[in-house]
C-alpha cells in the first residue's frame, strides 16, 4: 500500500516558510524518495482542481519547499496519485445522493476534492476546514475509513494502514 496523503490548500501554502517542526518533518517525508525501497516513499493525492489551487496560493513563492516545487519532485518521481476528473465525475454520481448533499456543509470547491480523498489509498488527510473535515468523517460508508487532521503532529502519515475496511466500496 502506497504512503499517500492528501494535503488541502490551507495546509500547503503554510510549506513556503513551514510553522514549525512538524511541518519540517511532514516536507521532508514529501521530499525524501528512495528508489530501492518505494513502499517507504510519500505518494501526494491530487486533482487537477486541487494543483490549481496549490498554484494559486503560491503563486510567488520560490522556496524549494513550496507546495509547488513540492509537486513538481513527486511529478518527476512519480509519486502523485491524481485522481482524474472522470473518476471524481463517476465517484459523485454513484455516492452523491441527493439524501448525502443535503447534509454536506463544506463549500462546492470542496465537494469536488471529496472524492479525491475517498479515491486514495489511506485516506489520510490533512485540513483545517472543520466544515470540510465533516463532510468527510460524516460521508456515509467512506467516512469511518477517513483519518483527519488540522495539524501534521496530529497524523501518524508515516505509517503502514492495515484494516479489513479498505474493501471495495
Amino acid at each position: 500500500m502506497k504512503k499517500d496523503i492528501f494535503i488541502d490548500n490551507n495546509i500547503a501554502k503554510d510549506f513556503a516558510s513551514p510553522p514549525d517542526e512538524e511541518y519540517k518533518q511532514l516536507i521532508r517525508w514529501l521530499l525524501e524518495y528512495d528508489e530501492e525501497q518505494e513502499e517507504n516513499n510519500a505518494y501526494l493525492v491530487v486533482s487537477n482542481g486541487l494543483i490549481q489551487e496549490y498554484m494559486r496560493s503560491a503563486r510567488a513563492a520560490r522556496s524549494a519547499t513550496s507546495i509547488t516545487a513540492i509537486v513538481a519532485k513527486l511529478t518527476r518521481e512519480g509519486r502523485l496519485q491524481k485522481i482524474t476528473n472522470q473518476q471524481i465525475k463517476a465517484f459523485q454520481q454513484k455516492h452523491f445522493t441527493k439524501k448525502v448533499q443535503k447534509k454536506l456543509i463544506c463549500n462546492c470547491e470542496d465537494r469536488n476534492l471529496m472524492p479525491v480523498v475517498f479515491l486514495s489509498e489511506r485516506k489520510y488527510v490533512l485540513t483545517i476546514d472543520v466544515k470540510f473535515a465533516n463532510d468527510l468523517i460524516n460521508f456515509p460508508k467512506f467516512g469511518k475509513l477517513v483519518v483527519v487532521a488540522d495539524h501534521p503532529g496530529k497524523l501518524d502519515y508515516t505509517k503502514d494502514i492495515i484494516t479489513d475496511e479498505n474493501e471495495e466500496l
